[in-house]
């Protein structure tokens, strides 16, 4: 093999590293899942532990990828999608075990504005005006919050008498649902500022 193969071979691995990385974390959704419905303690614990891991990904790739000049579009397409996948799946498992109605409903709103978001940057990227909706600084808060609280209430069961730790939780998921609600506003004053000027632009 030449030397430049030799070079080209050692750059892929890095090139790609981010994406990897987020890759893996949707790997790491049904392990999750797996972990979730073993015995105790892996149930909790273990379930906990993954998400926990898959969350520090999704920070570590982002750091790479802007580190090492690695990014790419399509680690932009994949690095959200293996964000909602895994706060999806995560709340769907609390909603099944803990029967509750404050969970349900934080469920729903959180997957619920995740589809609607989602659905309205891919009609403004089909009209070419996919920025006006871009991620803000209050949505980047507000995944932090949920990687936060989720875990927390994952791995609750395990010290049931220590209740701080489930008001924590619930505390942090109810300041997830706010900056969610307030998250989707600010998309749909983008939008709509951006509807008016794209009608104002025609009219002129």
């Amino acid at each position: 093999m030449s030397e430049s193969g030799i070079q080209d071979g050692s750059q892929a691995l890095p090139q790609n590293l981010p994406n990897l990385l987020t890759g893996l974390r949707i790997v790491a959704i049904p392990l999750m899942v797996v972990c979730y419905y073993l015995p105790q303690p892996i149930s909790t614990v273990g379930a906990a532990v993954v998400f926990i891991v898959a969350a520090v990904t999704d920070w570590f790739d982002g750091w790479v990828a802007r580190r090492m000049d690695q990014t790419s579009q399509f680690g932009a397409f994949l690095d959200p999608v293996a964000d909602k996948l895994l706060v999806t799946v995560a709340l769907i498992l609390l909603m099944h075990r803990m029967d509750n109605i404050f969970i349900t409903l934080a469920g729903m709103v959180v997957i619920g504005r995740e589809i609607v978001i989602s659905a309205l940057r891919e009609w403004m990227a089909q009209v070419g005006n996919r920025a006006s909706v871009a991620v803000s600084g209050i949505a980047k808060v507000k995944t932090g919050v949920q990687m936060t609280a989720i875990p927390i209430l994952i791995w609750y069961p395990s010290w049931p008498a220590v209740e701080e730790i489930r008001l924590l939780g619930l505390f942090l998921l109810a300041l997830a649902v706010i900056l969610t609600l307030w998250s989707m506003v600010l998309y749909f004053r983008a939008f709509l500022s951006s509807l008016e000027a794209e009608s104002t632009s025609s009219d002129g």
